[in-house]
């Protein structure tokens, strides 16, 4: 889904990264800086965004922190608006912060829904719905990264919930790549499998109102997440490849060989479950042709409504 070349010089660039101040963002914002732009990095926690700060500034980074509850609406518009004063318009969005929790699915609360469900795929719908009028209006296109998974491909019963939300993730930047390709503004999906980050820790940023959960969290299962995540791919590395995707106006970026397998029996199961091409050919004539002239029908309705 490579669309060409929109972004080659990162130097005097606004990134604004949520999650900025641990694991993939922090990463990030290190690779981004390093490449020359001024980073804005939002966090929920302080402890971690003051963390983040100073080791973008031991470096050398221009950057700017900013506590931020990205399920705040009102909260995202104001980073907006401070970021614009202290830095500049955003050329470059990162939505990155996520959340996660497992357990079996049969056993999971409204609580455990909302929660993910409002911070994986709503805090991507409150960056995007924040920042794409901005970066429109400022005329100077840029790119979005929305941060899914390899779990946007698969999903199992231990982690259905997070899944479900990077499978909308997954959805709706595909869709934006599309509305945005017009601005000159590309949309990035990264699906990254085992990375080295803090993201066991989720569970001490749920907030009091989606208390009650169907799954039982411990220390010990934190220490277990630790060890597994320690011997993922380490943040910088990831967001080079971030980097290099940004550049070529990449969708997907999915730099784990070892998903190759998986991804190709998943996709072989899709195919599978289609008739071959050279059957029902008169349906096939039929229903492509009532598609092309909804389109087209949906094009002059578009143009006529919104001047597109």
């Amino acid at each position: 889904m490579a669309m060409g070349r929109l972004m080659d010089d990162f130097a005097g660039k606004i990134a604004f990264i949520t999650g900025g101040g641990s694991g993939a963002g922090l990463g990030q914002a290190k690779v981004f800086a390093a490449a020359g732009c001024k980073v804005v990095i939002a966090d929920v926690r302080q402890d971690h965004l003051d963390h983040g700060v100073a080791a973008l500034k031991a470096r050398g980074a221009q950057v700017h922190g900013i506590r931020l509850d990205i399920t705040d609406r009102t909260a995202f518009a104001r980073a907006a608006d401070e970021t614009e004063r202290v830095s500049g318009p955003v050329q470059l969005l990162f939505n990155t912060a996520g959340v996660s929790i497992f357990g079996p699915l049969e056993k999971a609360t409204y609580d455990d829904y909302d929660w993910m469900m409002g911070v994986n795929f709503g805090g991507v719908v409150n960056g995007m719905q924040t920042f794409v009028p901005r970066m429109i209006a400022h005329g100077k296109g840029g790119h979005i990264v929305n941060t899914a998974s390899l779990g946007a491909f698969f999903a199992a019963s231990v982690a259905g919930i997070y899944s479900a939300s990077k499978f909308a993730v997954h959805g709706i930047s595909m869709a934006m790549r599309d509305a945005l390709a017009k601005y000159n503004i590309g949309v990035s999906c990264l699906c990254p499998a085992n990375i080295k980050t803090n993201i066991a820790e989720s569970i001490k940023t749920r907030p009091a109102k989606f208390a009650h959960s169907g799954f039982q969290v411990d220390e010990d299962e934190i220490k277990a997440l630790h060890e597994i995540y320690s011997q993922g791919m380490e943040p910088e590395e990831l967001a080079g490849h971030v980097l290099e995707a940004v550049k070529n106006n990449q969708f997907y970026i999915i730099p784990y060989p070892e998903s190759r397998k998986g991804l190709e029996a998943g996709f072989k199961a899709v195919l599978d479950a289609l008739p071959p091409a050279d059957t029902d050919l008169e349906g096939q004539k039929k229903r492509g042709t009532a598609m092309l002239k909804y389109r087209q029908a949906r094009e002059a309705l578009d143009k006529r409504k919104y001047g597109k």
